[in-house]
């Protein structure tokens, strides 16, 4: 399977920004719609957004919707993550996964993604 590694994590103040990347290795990258998590602690892993292979569909969990945007370039093999807006309740462990079973292209829970990355921690300092 293929794998990831993410970085671009972070401290940065409310209201700022980051971008987060994943590189997978592979040459079968563009094959797999991927996602992004982030768990903070104590928490449970939660899905923040997903992306079909082409690129055409993207899904948004409410909580950062309008806020972030996830995007690929299957030529350099990365999906990238653009945090907007960001606030204290952002703050996590974030994590890129490829989706390697199930029948839908996306899934709100990390059933169904079989490849993750180690994560990139994200601070937001208030």
């Amino acid at each position: 399977q293929v794998q990831l590694e993410e970085s671009g994590g972070g401290l940065v103040q409310a209201g700022g920004s980051l971008r987060l990347s994943c590189v997978a290795s592979g040459r079968t990258f563009s094959s797999y719609n991927m996602g992004w998590f982030r768990q903070a602690p104590g928490k449970e892993r939660e899905f923040v957004a997903a992306i079909k292979w082409s690129g055409s569909s993207t899904y948004y969990s409410d909580s950062v919707k309008g806020r972030y945007t996830i995007s690929r370039d299957n030529a350099k093999n990365t999906v990238y993550l653009q945090m907007n807006s960001l606030k204290p309740e952002d703050t996590a462990v974030y994590y890129c996964a490829a989706k390697t079973s199930g029948s839908s292209w996306y899934s709100p829970t990390p059933s169904g993604y079989g490849s993750w990355g180690q994560g990139t921690q994200v601070t937001v300092s208030s």
